[in-house]
């Protein structure tokens, strides 16, 4: 006997494209998980069939991660610096593992996110200029 697939739901706005994506679910139904590793996308969603597996989003999630989490902690580093003046070793003991663990924890939704965002825009990644 044959699982039965929703209809699928009409394409929503940008907005909710985006944030479904940033918490790694379907940017288009929102049930099922965007990821079937780390940063590999599902090729289908089992729920509303959109095909996700062909979407390449490439450097873009890498950079934004990047861009986001140096706003986060350089002005931590530094208002720490001005105000406390540690160690080097202890800035090493803190701005490391924070930078490590924030970047983990922001790539797959930032990469969730972008997939959302070409997914409205009707993007695969593989255009030519």
């Amino acid at each position: 006997m044959e699982t039965a697939i929703d209809p699928a739901p009409p394409v929503p706005g940008l907005a909710t494209l985006m944030w479904r994506g940033f918490r790694q679910t379907c940017p288009r139904c929102g049930k099922t998980r965007l990821f079937a590793s780390f940063l590999k996308a599902q090729p289908q969603c089992s729920a509303c069939a959109q095909e996700l597996g062909h979407i390449r989003a490439d450097d873009f999630p890498p950079y934004l991660t990047m861009v986001v989490v140096g706003h986060i902690v350089v002005p931590l580093i530094l208002l720490t610096e001005r105000e406390l003046q540690p160690s080097i070793a202890v800035h090493l003991a803190v701005w490391l593992p924070a930078v490590v663990l924030l970047t983990f924890w922001f790539l797959p939704r930032l990469k969730g996110m972008i997939i959302g965002l070409m997914l409205h825009l009707g993007l695969k990644g593989d255009e030519r200029q």
